[in-house]
């Protein structure tokens, strides 16, 4: 079973991508085959100052590599490592109806928040599914709201497969139900598009002002809290075992503490879960020619699957003649 699974390179690394994607990624190493990589071509919709992008695209493999990326293990890469993948985003683009794209949740989303539409962000979908079908995918892990765009790479594979033969995999998505949406610190989806990040890596007293900063509701100190729907304790409960579930909410019901105690353990919580992912993280940062040598393996092994599947698209299409 190959397991594929991007993130973009546009900003740091926050708690919505590591239950979304990267640990459902991280722990299925060993049972599947994983692939992953640095979307950098996607991080193109909204970082548009070269030396940055070339920046986050480095500190996003560090912070990869630290939360448990094994490259022996798995094939890790960078996008634009891998070319044909724009060429294959071109053919697909011919099998892809404009309805299909303006249909695109997470587009008008966007959009309607005031993020500037331009072609990039409009065919993302279209990027995406060429990620997707270049490297026979079984399974993309997903967050709710990244359902729409599997199914859109379903939709164009058909599409194709039905004029063309056989040539891409169909793949499925998987989501975990527990996180399929992790809540930012406005309630919304988390997301860096909405600045409600709560970052994986960064100063102790940064993060701590961060999660003050979730909203709550206001409530006597004295009264019992309402957990189900609290936005500190959905994140919480993200990182808790059912037993330590449990004692939070007991605390809630109990009354006596307010939701800014509850802050301050959620983020004891966070800071202590990432504590040696830290640690590894810096050794990558102090030996960033041991991580170009990463990228460019795993760059290798993508492209060798890639190969083949362009080339049975260039007949398929006639660009091979």
């Amino acid at each position: 079973m190959r397991v594929l699974t991007g993130i973009q390179s546009s900003g740091d690394l926050h708690i919505g991508n590591y239950f979304g994607s990267i640990k459902q990624m991280i722990d299925s190493q060993g049972k599947d085959e994983v692939f992953a990589f640095i979307a950098n071509y996607h991080a193109m919709t909204s970082v548009h100052d070269g030396e940055r992008l070339a920046s986050l695209t480095m500190q996003a493999a560090i912070d990869f590599l630290a939360l448990g990326m094994d490259p022996k293990q798995s094939t890790f890469w960078v996008q634009s490592d891998v070319k044909e993948v724009l060429e294959l985003y071109w053919a697909l683009s011919a099998f892809t109806p404009m309805g299909l794209l303006e249909r695109g949740h997470s587009y008008k989303d966007k959009t309607a928040k005031g993020i500037a539409s331009n072609h990039n962000l409009f065919s993302y979908p279209v990027l995406m599914a060429a990620d997707i079908l270049m490297f026979n995918s079984d399974i993309i892990p997903v967050g709710k709201d990244q359902i729409q765009h599997v199914e859109m790479a379903r939709d164009i594979a058909t599409k194709f497969n039905n004029m063309h033969g056989d040539v891409f995999v169909i793949p499925e998505h998987r989501v975990a139900e527990n996180v399929a949406t992790v809540p930012g610190v406005d309630g919304q989806k988390m997301s860096k598009s909405y600045g409600n990040t709560i970052n994986i890596f960064g100063e102790e007293k940064k993060q701590q002002k961060v999660i003050k900063k979730i909203v709550t509701e206001a409530v006597p100190l004295e009264d019992p809290k309402e957990w189900e729907g609290c936005n500190v304790y959905n994140i919480a409960k993200l990182f808790l075992n059912a037993d330590e579930a449990k004692e939070l909410q007991a605390r809630y019901e109990r009354g006596g503490e307010g939701h800014g105690h509850f802050k301050l353990y959620l983020h004891d919580v966070v800071w202590e879960y990432f504590r040696p992912y830290r640690e590894k993280r810096e050794y990558f940062e102090n030996n960033q020619d041991e991580v170009r040598e990463i990228l460019a393996f795993g760059a290798n092994k993508a492209r060798e699957v890639a190969l083949p599947v362009i080339e049975k698209v260039r007949s398929a299409t006639g660009i091979q003649y």
